[in-house]
């Protein structure tokens, strides 16, 4: 899915609002302040899919009062919006939150990035762009969030005999360290930290490639491969690292077989 750019006028429609209350405080909310259904209605459906609460604002005045009402984890915000434009609402939402805000805009000019920064803005996106891209820059500043807070990732991940020690980046099988190439150790990293989920092959190409990664999709099977040679028993009967046919892979724990 493709999102590009939309004009907005000072004499647009009355504002609407949309919002879902989180039904489950676990999962991460995302407020999208944009005048453009268009834009939002995409995406809302979009983020919904991948398990994600969002509340859409078509105003600025409304994404104001939703952002200091539902805490949202994340703001994805339009700057171009008649009457209260995405300046003045980063602006007022920074003097009372510290909450990630990700600028959308169509003007690809670094003065008015430069500007948004120095207004409180955590990140910017140049229309059009993805659903992918927009997704990876948002658990980007999720991460920086976590990190920042001092929630950081675990320092090992074990599965049975294998461990993966994160600040040292090694990997051993039963006390044996294993040579892994860097994508490898990044894909089994993203998989450990899932591990029993299923991580889409879209993720894994975000996460391990970067959203702007347009080799061959075949690479991610070859390394796949490589890591089953290294960590299962039989690697043409693997245990633990699992295909999920047409979505992507799992990592299985010794002890949910």
């Amino acid at each position: 899915m493709i999102v590009h750019a939309a004009c907005s006028s000072a004499g647009g429609s009355t504002a609407l609002l949309t919002a879902q209350q989180p039904s489950n405080q676990t999962m991460t909310h995302v407020l999208l302040i944009d005048d453009e259904r268009k834009l939002t209605e995409p995406l809302r459906a979009a983020f919904e899919r991948d398990g994600y609460v969002v509340s859409v604002a078509q105003d600025g005045h409304t994404g104001f009062s939703l952002a200091m009402v539902e805490n949202p984890d994340v703001i994805v915000l339009d700057v171009m919006m008649p009457g209260m434009d995405g300046w003045q609402v980063c602006q007022a939402i920074r003097e009372h939150k510290t909450v990630p805000i990700i600028m959308l805009t169509a003007l690809d000019d670094p003065q008015d990035r430069i500007k948004g920064l120095e207004l409180g803005a955590d990140d910017y996106l140049v229309k059009p762009f993805s659903y992918a891209e927009l997704k990876a820059h948002v658990r980007a500043m999720l991460r920086r969030v976590r990190l920042d807070s001092g929630q950081s990732a675990p320092k090992r991940l074990v599965s049975g005999d294998i461990v993966l020690d994160i600040e040292a980046r090694t990997v051993s099988k039963a006390g044996k360290a294993l040579n892994l190439r860097q994508k490898e150790y990044e894909i089994l990293l993203l998989l450990l930290s899932q591990a029993g989920k299923v991580v889409s092959r879209e993720r894994l190409f975000d996460e391990v490639w970067g959203v702007d990664w347009l080799g061959d999709t075949r690479t991610l099977d070859v390394h796949i491969s490589w890591l089953r040679a290294k960590l299962e028993e039989d690697p043409s009967h693997p245990v633990h690292l699992q295909t999920v046919r047409g979505v992507g892979y799992r990592w299985v724990h010794p002890d949910e077989h």
